[in-house]
């Protein structure tokens, strides 16, 4: 197996893509795997086949017959998706389909010349972009990449958040959330805005029903608040509100509340009853984000959030999590711990992983630490604040 290596593009490509780009407008989700295939073999890709990752990114599931699975640590497909490359094994060529720099599965075809590589990058981008586009209105999509049913504050609360990676020329995010099939109350966001990228991280009380509505609430007065250019302590109130009205004060979420400004390295935050944000500096934990915490939304207690802030240096990563991870324990009731959190990602980092595969990785020991069957909501969201992540996420950028 090799990492392939790229040449100039060829015009075929240019009329493969805006034929495929032509053909999409009416196609549905189900369409997609022929018309890509189509068009790859118009520009002389032979044998194009999609794969996308089941829901916990152990398997790559082929779109056109779901019986075909390649496990994501063991084949080549699985080393193009997990490291970002272009790799070639036997007669086989895989690229990762990025979407931006979400990973949302791999596309293979037969071996070739360097123009096979070229093509197959290019059809691999726009395949992204179209699964990105044709997945929202598709139930074909959820029932490819699940292997059981979905609880439903799990089908509440998955379409609320954002794409679990995302970067800029300045930073990099990454999120992680187990169980993947019964979240209870645990979500993510992050939005950008000039010279600003907003993070939330909410823990609701509970693993049932109203614990959905609760982090769907908590959500969507977060959004509505800061569209509105709401400071951090007004945000936190806002949701403190909307929480306590819809509940009566008898629900509540705890959570952290963060601005980051791309051009300087400021990170200000509000800690509403939740675990202490850590910070990784040269591959090693370094410290603990401390703010002195208001009590977690739902209470109306009228108490202010303090606004606490901390200018990171280049290379930063600051980890925000649920103490579902750290607080997880075997069965002789031993923790996960934050030691053993910080070095696994500081450990995947520094064996070049992109930041999505050491969240994976992560949470696969975090599992594999409680049997695979967590007893807690898990949840991590990764900032890295101008270091390599960005040249690990993306093609051709290194």
């Amino acid at each position: 197996m090799r990492v392939a290596k790229d040449v100039t593009a060829p015009a075929s490509v240019a009329r493969m893509l805006a034929g495929l780009l032509e053909a999409s407008h009416l196609a549905t989700f189900d369409d997609l795997p022929g018309l890509v295939a189509r068009h790859g073999a118009a520009a002389g890709l032979g044998n194009v086949v999609a794969y996308i990752p089941d829901i916990r990114e152990e398997d790559l599931i082929r779109l056109d017959d779901t019986t075909a699975r390649l496990t994501i640590d063991t084949t080549a497909a699985g080393w193009a998706f997990r490291n970002v490359d272009v790799v070639t094994s036997q007669s086989s060529l895989w690229v990762p389909m990025l979407d931006g720099t979400e990973r949302i599965g791999v596309l293979g075809a037969t071996a070739g010349g360097g123009d096979t590589v070229v093509s197959l990058r290019a059809l691999a981008s726009l395949a992204a972009l179209l699964v990105v586009s044709k997945r929202p209105h598709s139930d074909s999509y959820p029932a490819i990449v699940r292997s059981r049913p979905m609880s439903l504050p799990s089908e509440v609360i998955w379409p609320l958040m954002p794409p679990l990676t995302f970067a800029t020329k300045d930073l990099a995010v990454a999120a992680v959330l187990e169980p993947s099939y019964e979240i209870g109350g645990d979500a993510v966001d992050y939005a950008m805005a000039p010279d600003q990228l907003h993070l939330s991280m909410f823990d609701a009380m509970g693993h049932d029903q109203s614990a959905g509505l609760t982090v769907a609430i908590a959500t969507g007065a977060c959004r509505n608040t800061r569209r509105r250019g709401a400071a951090l302590p007004e945000i936190a109130d806002a949701i403190d509100d909307a929480i306590a009205r819809q509940f009566d004060r008898k629900r509540f979420a705890t959570g952290v509340l963060a601005h980051l400004r791309p051009s300087t390295g400021l990170l200000t935050w509000v800690n509403l009853g939740h675990p202490p944000p850590l910070l990784i500096r040269q591959g090693r934990w370094l410290t603990t984000l401390r703010c002195r915490p208001a009590p977690p939304m739902g209470f109306a207690l009228g108490i202010p959030a303090t606004e606490c802030r901390y200018h990171l240096e280049p290379g930063d990563r600051v980890l925000f999590y649920t103490d579902g991870i750290t607080e997880a324990r075997d069965h002789l009731g031993h923790e996960f711990g934050l030691r053993r959190f910080t070095e696994l990602v500081a450990r995947g980092a520094a064996d070049g992983f992109p930041a999505p595969e050491t969240l994976r990785r992560l949470m696969r020991a975090v599992l594999a630490h409680q049997n695979g069957r967590l007893q807690d909501d898990a949840t991590v969201l990764m900032l890295e604040w101008r270091g390599d992540q960005q040249r690990r996420l993306t093609l051709g950028s290194g």
